[in-house]
């Protein structure tokens, strides 16, 4: 993010809701591109450069999935979907693809403007590796350099497996990451069919850094898609 209003580009084709948009984050300080199409999205998006990009998946032109595969060939700017698809597999394709979140329509702003600005912390603390050195979130301390983890002050243990899955979600944190990526990063490409070790690891991970195991503030689960790793 820079000194001035940061950019989103709103890439949505009902007129209604870019309205709606246009106001909402106007009124929190960002200033807004609009587009009606996902090709003349990705052109705003190589011509404005924005900070972040608000993305519909039905698009009257191109996939909004698709949309989000070109931007990543040659941009790492945050995508928030924003669509009225609220089944699994249409989250799972969107966040693969890459996306850096996913709003379920109708959507409380509220909860779209704090992802937002979760993504764009995340993207202006990253450095040029796209990794942040060290986080904090709240009373939990991550130092990725050291590979030292702290709450309240006070070290704690985690196994290498342990430590790695909390790196790869604290390393995108705010975003989604689905079962099969974090099992492929984590454990590697043969184990992408076995989703109970995600459910122990995270478990583990939670009974150690939370302080209600129960209620994860931090380590949140996103039902049958992935989990992530809240900074609020």
């Amino acid at each position: 993010m820079t000194s001035e209003r940061p950019v989103v580009l709103v890439i949505e084709d009902e007129p209604q809701i870019r309205k709606f948009l246009r106001a909402s984050l106007d009124a929190q300080g960002f200033s807004v591109e609009q587009a009606e199409s996902g090709e003349q999205g990705l052109v705003m998006a190589a011509n404005r450069r924005p900070e972040a990009i608000v993305l519909d998946l039905g698009l009257p032109d191109l996939d909004g999935v698709e949309v989000i595969r070109r931007l990543r060939e040659w941009s790492r700017v945050p995508i928030i979907v924003l669509s009225a698809r609220a089944q699994e597999d249409d989250k799972i394709r969107a966040l693969d693809a890459g996306a850096d979140d996913y709003v379920v329509k109708p959507f409380a702003v509220g909860e779209l403007l704090a992802r937002l600005r979760v993504a764009l912390r995340h993207a202006a603390t990253a450095d040029g590796t796209g990794a942040p050195a060290s986080i904090e979130a709240g009373e939990l301390k991550i130092d990725l350099g050291a590979r030292r983890i702290s709450v309240s002050g006070k070290e704690v243990h985690l196994t290498p497996t342990e430590y790695r899955l909390l790196a790869e979600l604290a390393k995108h944190a705010g975003k989604v990451l689905t079962q099969r990526y974090l099992l492929k990063e984590v454990w590697g490409p043969g184990y992408v069919e076995r989703p109970h070790y995600l459910r122990i690891y995270m478990a583990n991970l939670r009974r150690k850094l939370e302080a209600d195991p129960a209620q994860p503030r931090r380590l949140l689960t996103e039902t049958g898609v992935g989990y992530r790793f809240n900074l609020e």
